[in-house]
């Protein structure tokens, strides 16, 4: 069936006729794709057209889509059964792994995705200090759990306000909201709420509101802040995790949390997620201690299969060429009229404003700017994530001919903005 057909029924199905909101191509307008296989860093829709592939399933896919080594390991581990709902010796071959890649982590938990990550590593932060409230900041997406869909409220710095139907006005509350790239507002709110805190959570890279990348005197400064007022610092690490160095972003600063959270990259796509950091922290997790989490298929052997599979070739030389090529695909973006690529590792932010560190500093005409470049692009066969405040990512599979791919089809729609 076509990808108009397909849509037309999940209509019947689904909200929107998707299973995550930005799939919708709402922001972008058009009908969704619906694909049916991908290798590499190419996917084939329903209608069998092949598209070069820049959103890498929002990140995890460092190594490219069906990549050899981790379909072999997850053949293995499904033969010897999908689930346990027990541990299995694969957790502990992938929590070796990343133990000493993140030197920190001393203790850590998995679970099945960012969103339960972060909100696992909050409660223990709560339980280990006694404290309700948290801060978080304005531009950093850490999943859809309730105290999170939270942005700064009318007034005071005090109070948060739901950004999101369903979430009680009690629990919005009990989060503070700080802007980017505001150090003064920071300091403040240390000042004012520093022994009420439990924890401050930050994309120390954020990455899901835009590229909006710090001062690195900015975190250093958070980090101080938290630990003269006891506070928790917690990176959330789902998408700059394991990416942008196999320390993470925190290698990359040389700025260490107390607690961190991961996501699908440390199951080479299959539905992970890891919280963990230091040890007397995570002792106040069940059934070492009182703050309960569960799940039935936490650290399940095929992804951990997956996961060890994916760790295991992220090497210095890995990261080191990554970078480089990275470094040629931002160039090849800024060759359009009036585009702009912020980048940091592989991760790029095509958008047509410069020097952005704020969400609420994204002008209006460079979000339509970008739309209109995601529907020519896909005429030209380069999948975009559908959303201007979305990241594009690269994998070890986007080599040359890719990259030409990408330069003809740049050139091809590159009139459209002069």
């Amino acid at each position: 069936m076509s990808n108009d057909t397909l849509f037309a029924e999940a209509l019947t199905h689904f909200p929107g006729g998707v299973s995550s909101p930005v799939r919708a191509f709402r922001a972008v307008g058009g009908t969704p794709k619906f694909f049916r296989k991908a290798s590499g860093a190419w996917f084939e829709d329903e209608d069998g057209q092949r598209f070069l592939d820049l959103c890498m399933s929002w990140g995890p896919l460092i190594l490219g889509h069906a990549q050899p080594d981790i379909l072999a390991a997850v053949n293995e581990a499904m033969h010897e059964g999908l689930t346990f709902g027990a541990p299995s010796r694969r957790e502990l071959a992938l929590a070796r792994k990343i133990k000493a890649m993140v030197p920190f982590i001393e203790k850590m938990r998995f679970v099945s995705s960012g969103t339960e990550a972060v909100m696992s590593a909050l409660r223990a932060a709560r339980g280990f200090t006694g404290r309700d409230r948290i801060l978080k900041f304005d531009g950093c997406y850490h999943g859809h759990s309730d105290g999170l869909l939270v942005k700064a409220g009318s007034g005071l710095v005090t109070f948060g306000a739901p950004t999101s139907a369903g979430v009680p006005k009690g629990i919005a509350e009990l989060t503070s909201v700080v802007s980017l790239d505001d150090l003064e507002t920071l300091e403040r709110t240390f000042a004012e709420l520093g022994s009420e805190l439990a924890a401050a959570i930050i994309e120390p890279i954020p990455a899901n509101n835009g590229l909006l990348l710090q001062r690195p005197e900015f975190l250093q400064r958070l980090r101080e802040l938290c630990t003269k007022h006891g506070v928790i610092l917690i990176f959330d690490e789902v998408i700059s995790g394991f990416r942008v160095a196999p320390g993470g972003a925190a290698e990359r600063l040389g700025i260490t949390p107390d607690l961190a959270t991961y996501g699908k990259i440390i199951g080479g796509g299959m539905p992970v997620g890891l919280y963990g950091g230091r040890k007397d922290i995570m002792g106040v997790v069940a059934p070492d201690g009182p703050v309960y989490q569960a799940g039935t298929l936490s650290g399940n052997p095929v992804a951990m299969a997956a996961g060890l599979a994916t760790m295991e070739r992220l090497t210095p030389a890995f990261y080191a060429g990554l970078e480089a090529n990275a470094a040629k695909w931002a160039a090849a973006f800024e060759t359009l009229p009036g585009l702009h690529c912020p980048r940091y590792g592989s991760l790029l932010w095509p958008l047509f404003q410069d020097g952005v560190r704020r969400s609420d500093a994204v002008k209006g005409e460079a979000i339509s700017s970008f739309n209109r470049l995601h529907r020519a692009l896909l005429g030209q066969d380069v999948y975009l994530p559908p959303s201007g405040y979305e990241v594009a990512f690269l994998s070890g599979a986007h080599g040359d001919a890719e990259l030409d791919h990408f330069k003809q089809a740049v050139a091809a729609v590159a009139k459209a903005f002069a």
